[in-house]
Order: structure tokens, then C-alpha cells, then sequence
């Protein structure tokens, strides 16, 4: 997987093209984040006023009242800049680093030219990853298309207009599907794609119950069916990444590369590549650790 760069792209028209998907969790820790600064100013500020509150607490022991007082102070100043960072990782997750991980899912693939149907499982963020899709299959002249599924209607329509103000809109059609039971025939696409989708399957059942990560496998192995004997897959996702690695190698797919950590919404995250063998394999599929490619 090949390193990429971001270009000269206008990040303020970027966002005015697939908005903050993350908006609410932005605003909630913003709001957290000026509260508990407020209050670390008021520490500072009636700094007298609170070690007399805590010297009443500990019957007059000054110097643990100014200790407490202090620590609490320094601990409120610290949560608020955790706070105003976690925000910052959020507002660049959601749209500089989704194009930048886009670009390099894109370059994983080494010729599009000859690639007439692409799926991208999921198209969350209104279609950056689809969109990047299309962009390189316009860049090479392909006649493909690429198709991208959503559970939700509302979703879909949101990323045809987004597909449509990027200028790829004859590149792009969207579907509705269950990530689970994908609505496409066995080795239909030459590539599947998909972007911080994967994990959000099974989430009904609890982000960490045995129910979802056995519906995620379920994903991953539809991903598998409807790729093409030969074809590419490329899998951008949050914290699963070494069990999805572990079902590719029962799958028996082949070039298994993994990238290096990349934090994104404030956790780890991954790019999975891998190959669907031209015939059956047998025997346990090798794992690559490709530090280089991000």
C-alpha cells in the first residue's frame, strides 16, 4: 500500500461536500471541553475560597486543603485539554484523514485501468471513499463504475450528491443493503472496498458481545463471496482489524498486508489488504506487517 498526500484540496469545501458525520459527539466534547475550562478558571481564580472549602472538610488541616484543592484544580485543567484534543481528533477523523486514508486505500490498488465494478461497503462519510474510487477510475479512463451500499436510503442519497458535486456522478449508483447479506451475486466486483464501516455491524447486539463479532465476521465473509477469483480488498476500520485478519486467513485469501496504527476518533485503527486466490488454496494464508504504508 503506497503512501499518499492530501493535494491542494480546499479542506473548508471539502466539509461544505460531506459535512461533520461525527457532529454531535463533536459538540458534546466541545461543550465538556469550555465547561471544565471555565471551572479551571474559577479554581484559579477563587483559589482561596475553595482550600477554605476543603480546609473545612479535612477539620483545618491547611496544607492537605491547599494539596486537595490543587489536585483537583490540576486534574479539572488536564480533562479539559484531553477534552478540547479529543474534539480536535474527531474534526480531523471525520474529513482530512477519511480523504487521506481514502487515497492510500485507492493506491492499494494497483491498477484500476482493467477494474470494472468496485463495491465500497458501507460509503459512510457521505462517500469519500467512494468518491476517491471514482475519481481514480475517471483518471485512468476506465468504463467501470463503482457501486456503494448503505443500510440507509437518506445515506444514499446524500452521497449521489456528493458524487454529483465532485464531478463522478456517471462513476458512482448506490444501493441499500445489509452489510451481512449483501444483495450482489458470488465474484461479482473486481474490488471491494470499505472505510470505518465494518465495526458498526452488529452493534445492536453490544460493541463487545460474542453476537456482534460473530455478525462482523458475517460481513467480512459476504465481502469475501462477491469478490471476484483475482480481485482486491481493502478494509479501513477501528479497533477489529486482527479479527477480521484472522477470518481472511480461514478464508484462505492470499497477500494479507496489514498497516501500521493510525488513531482515528480516538482509537486504533487499520488498512487490511488482501487478495482473493485465482483457485482454491490450501493452508493457512500469510500475514504481511507493511509499517511503511501509512
Amino acid at each position: 500500500m503506497g503512501k499518499s498526500t492530501n493535494g491542494n484540496r480546499d479542506w473548508t469545501q471539502m466539509y461544505a461536500i460531506y459535512g461533520m458525520e461525527q457532529r454531535p459527539t463533536l459538540i458534546f466534547l466541545l461543550c465538556q471541553a469550555m465547561l471544565f475550562s471555565v471551572l479551571s478558571v474559577l479554581y484559579l481564580l477563587y483559589f482561596d475560597l475553595v482550600c477554605n472549602f476543603f480546609e473545612r472538610i479535612f477539620s483545618g488541616a491547611g496544607g492537605t486543603a491547599r494539596f486537595a484543592a490543587g489536585i483537583t484544580g490540576s486534574v479539572t485543567a488536564l480533562s479539559a485539554l484531553c477534552l478540547f484534543f479529543a474534539a480536535a481528533n474527531f474534526f480531523y477523523s471525520s474529513v482530512p484523514l477519511h480523504f487521506d486514508m481514502a487515497q492510500r486505500i485507492v493506491s492499494a490498488v494497483h491498477d484500476w485501468s482493467s477494474v470494472k465494478l468496485a463495491l465500497d461497503l458501507g460509503c459512510c462519510g457521505r462517500g469519500i471513499l467512494l468518491n476517491a474510487v471514482a475519481t481514480q477510475m475517471k483518471k485512468e479512463g476506465s468504463s467501470g463504475r463503482v457501486v456503494g451500499l448503505d443500510r440507509s436510503k437518506r445515506t444514499t442519497m446524500s452521497t449521489l450528491r456528493a458524487a454529483k458535486m465532485e464531478g463522478v456522478g456517471e462513476y458512482v449508483t448506490c444501493r441499500e443493503g445489509d452489510a451481512r447479506r449483501l444483495p450482489f451475486p458470488d465474484n461479482y466486483f473486481d474490488v471491494v472496498v470499505s472505510g470505518v464501516f465494518v465495526h458498526t455491524v452488529g452493534r445492536e447486539y453490544g460493541a463487545r458481545t460474542a453476537e456482534a463479532a460473530a455478525e462482523r465476521m458475517r460481513a467480512v465473509a459476504e465481502l469475501v463471496r462477491v469478490m471476484k477469483p483475482g480481485g482486491v480488498g481493502v478494509v479501513w476500520d477501528l479497533l477489529h482489524v486482527p479479527e477480521y485478519v484472522l477470518r481472511l486467513q480461514e478464508l484462505k485469501m492470499e497477500d494479507v498486508r496489514v498497516s501500521e496504527r493510525v488513531t482515528a476518533f480516538m482509537v486504533s485503527s487499520h488498512i487490511v489488504s488482501f487478495r482473493k486466490p485465482s483457485q482454491h488454496v490450501h493452508g493457512p494464508a500469510e500475514v504481511r506487517l507493511d509499517w511503511r504504508s501509512c
